[in-house]
């Protein structure tokens, strides 16, 4: 099977890579990036292409030359800096999208998987437990781009057959790369001033709660859906969660293994953008289709979080992964 993954030097798209590349090996598992450098170990560990998704004629040779039958679509202008640049945010989320749907219809492409996000969802939405089939009234950008990219790969699966699948993530905790421009950065940011001793300001409320995922769940989650029988699919994208806490609870979760790990909170713009989302999932048609059970909580998430954070910095290569 050979597999392409767009915006593989992103949060998701670089430890996906490394895990595709693990199970299927590395020559058959292209990485594609843009603007963002990639890492030493994700260049060392299999091919690596420079693509602009927004470059139809780019995109299409890369699936010609490498012979590619699945791909992960992940690269994507996030929240945070789609507001700061929307027409970007539009060439990238759904041009990008609109190409490979064009490329897969015309060269049978046999799966893509393509993330969503709770920026669908908006303040017409039902906040909390925010069900699978809802109002989509998205104030950002971003999350029109999603909303839009999830009509889109309806409407090719309905009219084209192409098998089109995707999750609407909430925030994404790693210790292994960097926030990236988004709303929930401030989920990661805290564990790095913790770590460094330093107090950290957040650009969110304390009581602002928001649906969150560690990585290995997050990973597990996409490599899950891709695997499900088609037949036991009732929906092309799934609301999934994790857990939902807000930010005070999450400082004072990492205060008690760093005590001493002060927060002042100062909201910004991303104040807005948070409030519009949902404060939790319900997830219950991704577990009644495919079997989704998230493995990580709160308690369980801050612990391996520091832990590997600490190594890190006791290596001093904390802010290694940020040449990515």
């Amino acid at each position: 099977m050979r597999i392409l993954i767009t915006g593989a030097t992103g949060q998701i798209g670089s430890e996906l890579t490394l895990e595709l590349r693990k199970r299927y090996g590395g020559d058959q598992v292209i990485a594609a990036g843009h603007r963002k450098p990639a890492s030493e170990e994700l260049l060392a560990s299999g091919p690596f292409v420079a693509l602009d998704v927004a470059d139809r004629n780019a995109f299409g040779q890369v699936l010609r030359e490498h012979r590619i039958e699945v791909v992960y679509h992940l690269a994507a202008v996030l929240s945070a800096s789609g507001e700061q640049n929307p027409q970007r945010a539009w060439e990238v989320n759904v041009l990008g999208l609109y190409h490979l749907l064009e490329l897969a219809r015309e060269l049978g492409i046999r799966q893509i998987f393509h993330p969503s996000s709770i920026a669908v969802f908006g303040p017409k939405t039902p906040r909390d437990r925010t069900p699978q089939d809802t109002v989509l009234s998205p104030t950002t950008m971003y999350g029109v781009t999603k909303v839009t990219g999830e009509l889109l790969g309806e409407y090719y699966a309905r009219r084209y057959g192409v098998d089109i699948r995707g999750l609407r993530y909430p925030g994404i905790i790693s210790s292994v790369t960097p926030p990236g421009g988004g709303t929930t950065d401030y989920a990661v940011e805290m564990f790095y001033y913790a770590v460094e001793g330093k107090p950290y300001t957040c650009f969110v409320g304390p009581e602002t709660a928001l649906p969150m995922m560690y990585m290995p769940d997050c990973l597990r989650s996409a490599l899950e859906l891709m695997a499900a029988p088609a037949e036991r699919l009732r929906a092309r994208t799934y609301n999934i969660t994790a857990m939902s806490f807000t930010a005070g609870e999450l400082a004072a979760e990492i205060r008690r293994h760093v005590p001493d790990f002060r927060v002042e909170y100062k909201p910004d713009f991303r104040q807005t953008i948070a409030d519009s989302w949902p404060r939790s999932i319900d997830d219950s048609p991704a577990r009644e289709d495919w079997g989704w059970k998230p493995r990580y909580g709160l308690a369980e998430m801050v612990e391996e979080m520091l832990r590997a954070l600490r190594a890190r910095h006791a290596a001093g290569k904390l802010y290694a992964a940020e040449a990515r």
